[in-house]
């Protein structure tokens, strides 16, 4: 029997899916008065985890771990190329990253800001790829580890495949 989520738990949560992309938890904030918030970093398994800056902070980079880099290099070529001369830009074929923050209350009384990256890609062939190479990743497990088995208390739900991509887009 898996015991509730709490607000500390920094278990894998499923990515939610969408047409062309996908919502990934990654940290969820606490703030607690005129303390600096306190972040726990959540275990998942396509995003690099955030790192910490000094005593108060995190940064809100989002970066694929590296396999997950190769893999997309490998489909969608890098994700800087170069024109005729010599100046860099963004591969247009990469998906677009980007942040997307909620509060959650919990049955204990405690409130976070649960922090999401969002990920969009640019055709539908892209991300079908993806999503089926990297599915357990998705899922929040891979083989041999397990997903957390449930949330405390359901965020507002977005729909079974809400449409990131005209946000991000």
């Amino acid at each position: 029997m898996t015991a509730p989520l709490q607000p500390t738990a920094i278990h894998a949560v499923p990515a939610e899916l969408c047409e062309c992309g996908f919502r990934l938890l990654m940290i969820r904030q606490f703030n607690v008065g005129a303390v600096p918030p306190a972040f726990a970093i959540i275990d998942q398994r396509v995003m690099r985890m955030p790192q910490r800056l000094g005593r108060h902070g995190v940064s809100f980079a989002a970066t694929f771990l590296p396999e997950v880099m190769s893999w997309l290099i490998d489909h969608l070529g890098r994700p800087s190329l170069h024109d005729e001369t010599g100046r860099s830009y963004r591969n247009p074929r990469w998906p677009v990253v980007c942040w997307h923050d909620q509060e959650r209350y919990w049955p204990s009384g405690a409130v976070t800001v649960e922090w999401f990256a969002e990920v969009a890609f640019q055709d539908h062939a892209s991300w079908m790829a993806f999503r089926t190479h990297w599915q357990e990743r998705l899922h929040g497990t891979e083989a041999g580890a397990g997903a957390c088995a449930g949330e405390a208390e359901p965020r507002a739900q977005h729909g079974k495949e809400k449409e990131f991509a005209d946000d991000v887009l």
